[in-house]
């Protein structure tokens, strides 16, 4: 840093408009950026000195005030908002005094990927439920935090805006605003005049629906941030023309060398060749070169390798085994459960079936395209109604089928289908079946009404049997249902049945917000079932709350399974196990042929490969071949376990062969990429000590549930215990009224459920009472954590005084041929063993006194006495603070030095103390003679 035309340094403690503030690096020659001595980051002020009213000046940091003294648990509180107010951690990962997650060893593999490149362009492609959302969030954090970015957007799909904007949030310490196709204007009139949107709102969450108009998609491209993650980026480079506008744009942002660029896709390649190299072409153009000689030796894929990260569980959990790195995924227990259309319910299907062919034989004879276009359409959604629930069959037949459809549109109906691979927001509406107006439909819908309910519907009779029985296991599970009134029908029968229980429908009738709401309330029930249908298969993470799930109804594509059970098999399930269900019919002729031909084969490449390989689109085969096993007959006359055997799907097998072909050739060309882009190579336990270094220093989970509880107990306002275990009931209301202020600001303002599995450090709650603590301790005559004490304890043989100390370190490092700067904090215990001959320790054997447990209180004025003789003590020995900051520094640079050579970092690094160090608190601890 060149010389400011003021001495003041970085790192330096000064005075201005009447408070302290400490110099950060991103001070200039003619202006100062100040931060308040102890306080948070986002008041950060700059101002320049030439133009201030009263002179700028150097300060210095007060010692403890022997008068103050306190108790010890003032002084453990004290030391924990200390710790708690760090956010410029001094390790060598930034970010992590910014995160509220753990992540785990294998997720760092993304970030050290990261840090070796001088712009950042991966493709992570990680398995569905790995973590790409944290991998990804922890890469622009930590560029973020070491000022190599100040700005970025997440692209996705509509569906995952709000899921985006909450991670960014609850994890990342990062407030971002969503910009979709509804919210884009409102965001836009809140702008200052002539601000443009991307500039005024540093991190985005932008929906891709919204940037593909070309006024939209050219403003985001001239205002652009640094970096962009894209999340489901395979959606953005297949055919179609909504998907190439979306291709083009990101062509664009990538054309700027110094952008970073991160891709997030599970099915990188779904057999789609053009699609995978568009992929790879937006990490580097020449990556195109590779297609048709993606060879193992190839230097060029070596290249890809350094950009491209593809990891299936299985390589997680083998990875896990070899490094012990903490616990694995649960185990996903499959099972399959049926039922038989028997009794009544048997005699209503095959009347439907009868119907339908029927209809099939009308639309022949006549012989009219469109005519048959419908028909075809109405056995398909009749009978899939059918087979979901007597609810879904009523509203098929008592809908409408339009004559006005074409062919191409009945084929692409969603409500018919299940999504493509790559789109799975489908519309869980039933469709319409009703084509002739005749008595013999109100007869079918008069005996589906009546057949509701468990006795008159063998589906459900089964399904409440295996909840039954999941229940008694302890299972909280989700039933997913493929239409809206299924669902509702489902949810209404479960109620009845476990009233005990807490139960709600959640479908496309509810907007996201109102989803994600409905979900979360169910957190504080003992006993919880969600019924959802595919609205909640993307978007929504279901982990925290669920353990089961159950197919109630079949998917007609393999990958919606995958997606269902990835809610609440993923990244943060704290069970040992999650049981995942399918129900089907024995003698189902669709649940058969797609069982058979589809799913099974989709669980056979999922087992070979470890992940799902998308089924290749084809509609109109798709749907020639299910018309067609859907009016197979059934054979009564077949034993039960042989039901499903009885079918001949000869013709119906033989129309999807050519869909097979290319299903196995896809499977291969995933298998091949598989070897090299797993990363193996990249060992994050090298990197894991300094991970578990930094956490120890900036305060574990644990140090934050002691806090919380110790300091609103000395606030006024203890926390309420609640039935859960690791539970508890925040209320403000009895807070000091600047805290209350403060909190409200964040919107905590009324009471809150907090658990401590989920409170991180970086909640707002957390650092705005350490925040209040700390000034409160520093200013006030009264604090209520203590900068000094004594304290009688049996675990000290002789006296023993505890220094606590906060160093700063300037961080200077070099990439891309640009210099950063930046300031560094940490909280460090310096101790003193004895005083005739004392002994200098400062380590974690330091760190570990201040936990001890005290016998005994002392008068105050020898509490005053102790605490003066320890000031003399360190009045005498200046040298050891000094020599401690060289120390820490010193080993700090070695912590760098490590990082970097995992991860074969491009950076230079340089760690130097800031002086003087500031004694935080001094506390005395003298052995009980008792």
């Amino acid at each position: 840093m060149t010389t400011l035309e003021h001495d003041f340094q970085p790192g330096n403690l000064v005075r201005a408009r009447g408070r302290e503030w400490v110099v950060q690096t991103d001070s200039h020659r003619d202006w100062l950026r100040l931060r308040p001595l102890g306080g948070a980051e986002d008041e950060t002020i700059s101002l320049i000195p030439a133009l201030e009213l009263a002179p700028i000046e150097h300060a210095t940091f007060d010692l403890p005030d022997p008068v103050l003294a306190g108790n010890h648990a003032a002084a453990v509180l004290l030391r924990d908002a200390l710790r708690l107010t760090l956010r410029a951690g001094a390790g060598p990962f930034r970010s992590f005094g910014n995160i509220a997650v753990e992540p785990r060893g294998y997720q760092l593999v993304p970030l050290l990927m990261a840090l070796r490149l001088s712009t950042v362009r991966l493709l992570i492609a990680d398995d569905v439920g790995i973590g790409k959302t944290i991998e990804a969030g922890l890469i622009a954090r930590e560029l973020m935090d070491r000022g190599e970015i100040a700005r970025l957007a997440v692209l996705c799909p509509p569906h995952l805006v709000e899921q985006w904007q909450a991670e960014l949030e609850t994890r990342f310490n990062l407030h971002a605003v969503a910009l979709t196709a509804s919210s884009a204007a409102r965001v836009e009139r809140e702008l200052p005049n002539g601000v443009a949107l991307f500039d005024h709102h540093p991190v985005v969450v932008v929906s891709l629906d919204y940037i593909k108009s070309e006024r939209n998609r050219e403003q985001f491209i001239a205002t652009a941030p640094e970096c962009i993650i894209v999340d489901e980026a395979h959606t953005c480079v297949s055919s179609g023309a909504g998907k190439q506008l979306r291709f083009e744009l990101l062509q664009r942002l990538g054309r700027d060398e110094h952008r970073h660029l991160i891709l997030l896709t599970a099915t990188p390649h779904s057999g789609d060749e053009v699609a995978f190299y568009n992929l790879l072409t937006l990490l580097d153009q020449r990556f195109l070169a590779l297609q048709g000689r993606m060879s193992a030796s190839d230097p060029l894929r070596q290249e890809l390798a350094r950009h491209f990260v593809q990891r299936r569980r299985k390589d997680i959990a083998e990875w896990q085994a070899e490094t012990e790195d903490g616990r694995g995924f649960a185990r996903r227990m499959k099972t399959e459960l049926t039922y038989e259309l028997s009794g009544d319910w048997g005699n209503f299907f095959d009347a439907v079936q009868d119907y339908c062919r029927e209809l099939a034989e009308t639309a022949e004879r006549e012989g009219v395209a469109a005519s048959s276009g419908l028909m075809w359409y109405a056995t398909l959604a009749l009978l899939r109604c059918v087979a979901s629930s007597p609810a879904a069959a009523v509203k098929a037949l008592t809908t409408r089928l339009e004559g006005t459809q074409s062919e191409d549109d009945l084929l692409t109906d969603e409500r018919l289908h299940d999504g493509a691979a790559d789109d799975l927001s489908v519309n869980d509406l039933e469709p319409p079946a009703q084509v002739q107006d005749v008595s013999r439909l109100q007869d079918l819908i008069a005996t589906a009404q009546r057949l509701s309910g468990q006795s008159g519907d063998p589906k459900l009779a089964a399904l409440i049997q295996h909840v039954g029985q999941l229940h008694i296991d302890g299972y909280h599970p989700v039933v997913f249902c493929r239409y809206i009134a299924t669902a509702h029908y489902v949810a209404d029968q479960l109620k009845a049945k476990f009233p005990q229980a807490t139960i709600e429908a959640i479908t496309g009738e509810f907007t996201p917000e109102e989803r994600r709401e409905r979900v979360e309330v169910m957190g504080e029930a003992d006993s919880r079932i969600l019924v959802a249908t595919d609205c909640l298969s993307e978007g929504i993470n279901l982990q925290h709350l669920f353990t089961a799930v159950i197919h109630y109804d079949l998917a007609w594509n393999p990958t919606r399974h995958e997606q269902r059970e990835g809610r609440v098999d993923r990244f943060g399930q704290q069970a040992p196990e999650v049981r995942c269900t399918m129900l089907y019919g024995q003698d189902n002729p669709i649940d058969g042929f797609v069982l058979k031909v589809i799913l099974r084969k989709g669980e056979a490449i999922q087992k070979e490969l470890g992940v799902m390989v998308p089924l290749p689109e084809d509609d109109a085969r798709i749907n020639q071949a299910l018309v067609k096993a859907a009016l197979m007959r059934r054979d009564h006359r077949a034993p039960a376990i042989m039901l499903q055997e009885s079918f001949d799907f000869g013709e119906p097998e033989r129309l999807l062969a050519p869909l097979q072909a290319q299903w196995q050739d896809a499977l291969e060309k995933a298998k091949a990429n598989r070897t090299v882009f797993a990363q193996r190579r990249i060992r994050p336990d090298e990197v894991l000590p300094e991970w578990h270094k930094q956490q120890q220093a900036l305060g574990t989970q644990a140090d934050v549930k002691r806090f919380l509880q110790s300091a609103c107990v000395r606030l006024g306002s203890p926390l309420d215990s609640t039935r859960r275990a690791n539970q508890a009931r925040f209320t403000p209301q009895h807070l000091p009224e600047a805290l209350r202020l403060r909190l409200a600001d964040e919107g905590l303002d009324a009471v809150q459920l907090i658990d401590f599995a989920e409170l991180h450090r970086s909640h707002p709650l957390v650092g705005l009472l350490a925040q209040h603590l700390l000034e409160d301790a520093l200013g006030n005559t009264q604090p209520v954590a203590a900068r000094c004490a004594a304290t009688l304890t049996n675990d000290v043989e002789v006296a023993t005084t505890l220094y606590l100390l906060r160093v700063r370190h300037q961080l200077s490092y070099v990439r891309r041929r640009e210099s950063f700067q930046m300031m560094a904090e940490e909280t460090v215990a310096l101790a003193v063993r004895g005083r005739a001959n004392p002994v200098w320790l400062a380590d974690d054997q330091a760190a570990r006194l201040i936990e001890c447990t005290p016998s005994g209180n002392l008068p105050p004025e020898a509490v005053q006495r102790e605490v003066c003789q320890a000031l003399e003590l360190l009045a005498a020995n200046p040298q050891q603070l000094e020599s401690l900051a060289q120390q820490r520094a010193e080993a700090l640079l070695d912590d760098h030095k490590r990082v970097r050579e995992a991860a074969r970092d491009v950076g230079q690094y340089n760690v130097k103390p800031c002086l003087p160090v500031d004694v935080m608190g001094v506390y005395v601890l003298l052995p009980d003679s008792l």
